[in-house]
């Protein structure tokens, strides 16, 4: 019988199959430097530098997408929406959020599958943390 090797492309998680961490790095970094500039957006997050919000949301990614567990090592439970339920998010954060993000996700040249879930995904979870109608 043949087995197939260990690390094949049915074994790798998303995370590996689209290049580990640095992917993701890249990802968040051209994310938030969208954000730095956006002034709705900026306004949610009270910390004068970014890094460390950059820091946690490249974390978080990672862990969902197969890799280390970092995050919920140091931060526990993700509790998404607990988290941004003091900040008002509303649909023009909701777009701008995805628009800072399309930018981010087309710069990393994925293959069309992989870009597909990557932004399926990230279209679910930014419409999940709208808290404000309007």
């Amino acid at each position: 019988m043949n087995e197939i090797p260990r690390g094949t492309l049915q074994e790798q998680t998303f995370y590996e199959q689209v290049g580990g961490e640095q992917t993701f790095r890249r990802l968040v970094h051209r994310f938030y430097e969208g954000v730095a500039g956006d002034p709705e957006l900026r306004a949610m997050y009270p910390e004068e530098d970014l890094g460390p919000a950059e820091e946690r949301f490249t974390l978080f990614l990672m862990q969902y997408w197969g890799g280390p567990r970092t995050y919920s090592d140091h931060r526990g439970h993700p509790r998404l929406r607990m988290r941004h339920a003091p900040f008002v998010v509303n649909q023009a954060a909701h777009d701008a959020w995805l628009g800072h993000m399309r930018v981010a996700v087309d710069e990393l040249g994925l293959s069309e599958e992989h870009r597909k879930q990557l932004w399926d995904y990230l279209t679910y979870a930014a419409a999940s943390m709208v808290n404000t109608p309007g």
